[in-house]
């Protein structure tokens, strides 16, 4: 019998991964990657960005960071080697085709008028006459082919593409901006060199606080210094982790957010942030507690803290905290107290608009509705819709530690396309992802589009675990499992 062909979209981690347990199971796998290199957002990215999760939590259950990489929070080039050597370990590379992008995905099958009762109509992950249609651009000779395969897998992320820019009132937009505006991603592609080039010298205005606005910000510090400094625009602040000397203890009750115990470690932790980190100095004491703040992943690891908060006492950095503001000929216009700021540059750091990048792969309308249907995309399991056929999605929700839940969610796509389990009738599918849609709710309040299920990790992975036939209970002793964080390790 010939093997089953699984098309994976994306080459970043979860690609890598979903590729690693399609070839485990024996099915033959096909990866389409738009670059020319593997990992992702990690292959772009900012010179100063290091891993946002602890090494520990930050691994492949099977292969472990090499001993020479030293730091808790690795860089970007010791990230994106770590990747690389993965990739080369399990001989993944051949089955990657690099320079191709997939303009859209078209199912070619039985599908009927009647609402399903089962997923794909008959429970199994192959229909007899299913097959999807992947049209793939061939960047590097331009031209178009069709790829005609079993299974899709899309391994897009949220964190690329379709950059998201704050729309403004007509006249007060970029467009009115003597300099230039441009998107986070169009900065992270430049090489270090041209990144300086870019900047030195210029007033540059940076908008967002999170992780990307923080780096870039003071990689622009560093660059040009008091004499030009960078203003950072925000609404509002979010809790960072600092990276100073001796943290141990503070690590180690950042993991206990991945154990039960996390509801009491809030405030010790959100303490022990405000002694460390001059965060009253500067107004930058968040509203939202802790606990909600890394329920809904926005916890922020803040590299070489130090250098940051010197760079907002000597002036290289300055802080802007508003709701909104606008364009003028020469800058931005503070909305609350109408402070014009010069500018050169404007570097949007405002994330991205993953929802539309995984909608528009859809060729039918039909499964961009499905798709795009509410805030947060409706999957089964975090990895399938009940009404798509042949097709899963991994990577596109949020956690603490990304890197283990997509290995979760590829070991469980692989067994369910292995035949290991079936999934429940559409009319449960949906009501569970009901349920977790409700628990998100609570779990993160108005945060929950995030799709993030950082608190609830443990409880996910369970769900994974008996799905595949795996005992739950990940450590030696009952306590050891209520108490103890859980990481990629055990899980291998």
């Amino acid at each position: 019998m010939d093997k089953k062909q699984i098309a994976i979209v994306g080459a970043g981690i979860s690609g890598l991964l979903a590729c690693k347990y399609c070839l485990s199971k024996g099915f033959n796998p096909i990866v389409f990657e738009s670059e020319s290199d593997i990992g992702g957002v990690w292959a772009k990215t900012i010179k100063t960005t290091r891993l946002q999760s602890a090494k520990p939590l930050y691994q492949f259950s099977d292969f472990p960071w090499p001993s020479s990489v030293t730091d808790v929070f690795p860089t970007q080039q010791q990230t994106l080697d770590y990747l690389r050597s993965y990739a080369t370990h399990f001989d993944l590379i051949p089955h990657i085709k690099f320079h191709s992008r997939v303009n859209g995905i078209s199912f070619n099958g039985p599908i009927s008028p009647d609402p399903w009762s089962l997923w794909n109509g008959i429970g199994e992950p192959f229909l007899p006459e299913g097959k999807w249609n992947v049209t793939v651009h061939d960047t590097g000779n331009d031209s178009i082919q069709v790829y005609t395969v079993d299974f899709v897998i899309l391994c897009l992320g949220r964190f690329k593409d379709v950059p998201n820019i704050p729309e403004f009132p007509a006249g007060k937009g970029p467009e009115v901006f003597r300099g230039q505006a441009i998107h986070s991603m169009e900065y992270a592609a430049m090489d270090n060199e041209k990144a300086a080039e870019f900047v030195k010298g210029k007033s540059v205005v940076v908008v967002g606080f999170g992780k990307t606005g923080l780096d870039i910000a003071r990689e622009c510090s560093s660059i040009n210094g008091p004499e030009h400094p960078c203003t950072l625009v925000y609404r509002r602040d979010h809790w960072k982790l600092p990276d100073l000397p001796g943290e141990g203890f503070l690590l180690s009750l950042v993991a206990t957010l991945l154990s039960p115990l996390r509801w009491g470690v809030s405030k010790l932790v959100e303490s022990h942030i405000k002694k460390k980190l001059p965060l009253a100095k500067y107004n930058m004491v968040p509203q939202e507690s802790f606990s909600k703040e890394a329920r809904s992943s926005l916890i922020i690891y803040l590299p070489d803290s130090d250098d940051f908060f010197n760079a907002i006492e000597k002036g290289s950095i300055k802080l802007k905290k508003t709701p909104s503001f606008s364009f003028y000929d020469n800058g931005i216009v503070i909305e609350k107290d109408n402070t014009h700021i010069e500018a050169d540059i404007v570097i949007f750091a405002t994330g991205f608009k993953g929802v539309e990048k995984l909608k528009d792969i859809f060729e039918s309308s039909t499964f961009r509705h499905f798709i795009a249907d509410s805030p947060r995309v409706p999957l089964y399991r975090e990895c399938i819709h009940p009404r798509i056929p042949q097709l899963a999605v991994i990577g596109f929700s949020d956690s603490l530690s990304n890197i283990y839940t997509s290995e979760m969610r590829s070991k469980w796509v692989a067994a369910l396309l292995e035949g290991a389990f079936k999934p429940p009738s559409v009319d449960e599918m949906q009501k569970d992802i009901e349920r977790w849609d409700e628990y998100m709710k609570e779990s993160a309040g108005e945060y929950h589009y995030r799709s993030s299920i950082a608190a609830l990790e443990i409880w996910y992975n369970d769900q994974l675990c008996k799905d595949m036939g795996m005992n739950p209970m990940r450590k030696n002793g009952l306590l050891a499992n209520l108490f103890e964080p859980h990481g990629p390790m055990d899980y291998a």
